[in-house]
C-alpha cells in the first residue's frame, strides 16, 4: 500500500467508527467485546484494501463484517449456554435493524449520492417529528441513545413488549415515509 491508500483507509476508519460503535453498543453488552469486534473488522478492512480489487463500498462492507461477527457471537453463546444464556435484549431481526442503513446511499457516492442522502436525512427528521411522542421517544432512546428496552421498561413502568411494539410502529411509519422519498429520488 502507498501513502495515499493508507490515508484513504485511515480516513474511512475514522469516518465509519462512530456509526459502527453506536450500532454495536445496541447489540453487544460488553464494551471490551465491542472494541474487539471493531478492531477485528478494521484489521480485515486493511487486509482487504491491499487486494488488487479493494473494497468498493467500505461502509456497507464494514457493517456486514460487524453484523456477521455479532451474529456469530450470539450463535456461539447459544451453543455454550443453551436457552438460559440468551441475552436480555434480543437482537432485532436484520430487517428492522438495518432498514435505514440499506436506504441511505454510501457517503462516498459522489455528488448525486450526497444529494440523495441529504434529502433522505431531511425527510427522516420531518418523519420523526410527525411520529406520536411516545413512539418517537422509544425509537430515539433505543436507536440513537442506545438505551435497552429493559432499562426503558424499568424507567417508564411499561412492559418491554409495549416498548418493542411502539418502536416497531415507529420504524414502520418511518420506513413507509422514507421509502416514498427514496423511490421519488431514484425515479428522477
Amino acid at each position: 500500500m502507498n501513502a495515499a491508500s493508507d490515508a484513504a483507509v485511515a480516513a474511512t476508519i475514522r469516518r465509519e467508527q462512530p456509526r459502527l460503535r453506536a450500532w454495536l453498543r445496541r447489540q453487544v453488552p460488553d464494551p471490551q467485546d465491542i472494541e474487539d469486534i471493531l478492531q477485528d473488522a478494521f484489521y480485515e478492512f486493511v487486509l482487504a484494501s491491499r487486494l488488487i480489487e479493494p473494497v468498493r463500498n467500505a461502509g456497507a462492507w464494514l457493517f456486514a463484517v460487524i453484523r456477521n461477527r455479532v451474529t456469530d457471537g450470539y450463535r456461539r453463546r447459544g451453543r455454550h449456554a443453551g436457552a438460559a444464556g440468551a441475552a436480555t435484549d434480543a437482537v432485532p431481526d436484520d430487517d428492522e435493524a438495518a432498514w435505514l442503513e440499506d436506504l441511505l446511499p454510501d457517503p462516498d457516492g459522489g455528488p448525486e449520492g450526497a444529494y440523495v442522502r441529504k434529502r433522505l436525512v431531511a425527510a427522516l427528521e420531518e418523519a420523526l417529528r410527525a411520529l406520536p411522542d411516545d413512539q418517537r421517544a422509544v425509537l430515539i432512546a433505543h436507536e440513537i441513545e442506545g438505551v435497552s428496552f429493559k432499562a426503558m421498561a424499568q424507567a417508564t413502568g411499561e412492559s418491554v413488549n409495549t416498548l418493542l411494539s411502539k418502536k416497531h410502529y415507529a420504524v414502520k411509519a418511518l420506513r413507509t415515509r422514507l421509502q416514498a422519498v427514496h423511490d421519488e429520488l431514484a425515479g428522477s
